[in-house]
């Protein structure tokens, strides 16, 4: 375990610490018909300006937001920048694909699974595009995992229009991938119909891909009478990767967990792992020290009030 601040300016406070001691107090007056009963006494010996700098330490340190946390895997993380380009066209809506939900339709199925598989990439920068007649980033690259996930129970079947534009996924995906500072990056379209749409042609979009070292990997869901096979199998041996078939959920999850086995690259990374923040304890302690605090100073006010 490693001990940090999480805003270690506030420790600039302290500076101020010798003020509790030489600066000039507050002076509360009291009436001794003789000064025989009272001595000076120096602030270096008494208990209360020193109580007082322990309890504004503690309050500051607080503010530090002082927490420990786990280094084994914080320094780097061990992944790629990886894009999901899913088809969200008008054939996605077929309903059957996954045996035991025979409700659900193909989009529905294969964003659960895009989910489940976006959970297990703990190491990885993940961004979605979506495309149909048209494609778009739907997220950008990002760690924050939970809130991509999210972002995919927002998207719908026809959202990008009906038709299927490959070659224009595909470029949006690599114009996503260009924000990343991975080594590694990659793409996996998952589309169940033909090229048919778009600005940018399937071809185009694999030399722009082979040109930034990007893998491409396919997968074809459905019947392969109901894709172009041939086309995706094109596109992932032209980007050194793999193309895949997927005729069931079940089938679709294998390839998923097949995918979850991509090389890793090292990406910078300044995330804290079980971070564990220390705040409550030591206000805790400032609790305690103010009790104690108003209990003395109500026992010298007794003690006071008898000698008048």
């Amino acid at each position: 375990m490693h001990f940090t601040f999480g805003s270690p300016y506030f420790l600039l406070l302290l500076l101020a610490l010798p003020c509790f001691l030489w600066c000039k107090q507050y002076v509360k007056a009291f009436y001794f018909p003789k000064l025989d009963w009272i001595s000076r006494q120096s602030p270096f010996f008494s208990w209360e300006p020193w109580l007082k700098i322990v309890i504004f330490t503690l309050m500051v340190f607080a503010l530090a937001k002082p927490f420990v946390y786990d280094a084994k895997e914080s320094h780097h993380k061990n992944g790629r920048d990886l894009v999901l380009a899913l088809d969200a066209s008008g054939s996605m809506a077929e309903s059957g694909f996954d045996a035991g939900n025979r409700i659900k339709n193909k989009f529905e199925v294969n964003l659960d699974l895009a989910a489940d598989f976006i959970k297990n990439r703990h190491d990885d920068n993940m961004g979605v595009v979506i495309f149909g007649t048209f494609a778009y980033t739907a997220s950008p690259l990002t760690y924050d995992l939970p809130a991509l996930s999210y972002l995919l129970e927002m998207s719908n079947v026809g959202i990008a229009g009906d038709s299927t534009a490959i070659g224009d996924a595909l470029m949006q995906a690599i114009r996503t991938l260009s924000f990343g500072e991975a080594k590694n990056k990659a793409i996996i379209l998952l589309t169940d119909g033909y090229h048919n749409a778009g600005r940018t042609s399937p071809k185009e979009a694999v030399k722009e891909a082979k040109a930034r070292g990007i893998k491409i990997y396919t997968i074809g869901l459905g019947k392969k009478s109901d894709y172009d096979a041939a086309l995706l199998q094109t596109i992932a041996k032209e980007t050194g990767a793999s193309a895949y078939a997927a005729s069931s959920a079940k089938a679709l999850s294998a390839i998923y967990k097949e995918i979850n086995a991509l090389e890793p690259s090292h990406i910078r990374s300044e995330n804290y792992l079980n971070q564990r923040l220390l705040i409550v304890y030591l206000l805790g302690m400032v609790v305690l020290l103010l009790t104690l605090w108003i209990g003395l100073g109500i026992r010298q006010d007794l003690q006071r009030s008898k000698v008048l």
